[in-house]
């Protein structure tokens, strides 16, 4: 399930790196839960709308758009009786309108755009993480092996858990961005990905997002 959620205009400037303050929303709507202690089974995307550039930050003279997934229902519900209880958002912002949308029907395979940057590391042999992005082929191997590990957390079986993910490298525009989370500073890639397999397996990445850090602001598609 999906929430589209309309925001009224901020009133003060929205930092450049925000993504950790929407976290902090979402899990002030949840109240108590465990998700910090899991795999996440979640994402969100990154605010979007006409937006202004202002002295050190970011202005949404008409408000923004930002979409919540939760691959489990009961998630959902907890998040809409939160934004009921608590409509404030960040930065002068609240909640004005939201929408629910159902998961759509996909086939074997489908293109989606990103609606936050993909991140995608891999584990090097003195412990250190390193960063890859849209152009470098290891990065479709890592993208498939995380969504396998989600699948298996919410219980999938084989059959369904086939799937294979890969950035679009057809894509005539792919960027990267720089994000700093509370000082920790992680490139991310922003370019389509191309997802085929089974189409329980399609609509569970619509919602959980691809790439690590689904819950903090990554990977999220549509």
């Amino acid at each position: 399930m999906r929430l589209h959620l309309t925001l009224t205009p901020n009133t003060q400037p929205v930092p450049f790196n925000y993504q950790h303050q929407l976290t902090g929303v979402l899990h002030k709507w949840l109240g108590e839960n465990e998700l910090h202690d899991k795999i996440s089974l979640y994402s969100f995307s990154w605010l979007r709308g006409k937006v202004e550039r202002v002295d050190g930050g970011l202005n949404f003279p008409n408000g923004a758009r930002w979409f919540i997934s939760f691959w489990e229902d009961e998630h959902t519900e907890k998040l809409k009786n939160g934004i009921l209880k608590k409509p404030e958002v960040i930065f002068g912002m609240n909640v004005d309108k939201v929408k629910e949308q159902a998961i759509p029907e996909f086939g074997k395979d489908y293109r989606f755009k990103v609606a936050s940057p993909v991140l995608v590391r891999s584990n090097q042999d003195d412990g250190s993480r390193k960063h890859l992005l849209y152009g470098e082929k290891e990065s479709d191997e890592i993208l498939t092996r995380r969504m396998k590990a989600k699948l298996e957390a919410a219980n999938f079986n084989e059959k369904e858990s086939d799937i294979s993910i890969s950035f679009d490298r057809s894509y005539p525009n792919p960027q990267t961005k720089l994000v700093d989370i509370k000082g920790t500073k992680l490139r991310a890639s922003v370019c389509p990905v191309k997802i085929e397999g089974s189409p329980e397996a399609v609509k569970f990445a619509w919602n959980v997002g691809v790439g690590e850090l689904t819950g903090s602001g990554f990977g999220a598609i549509d």
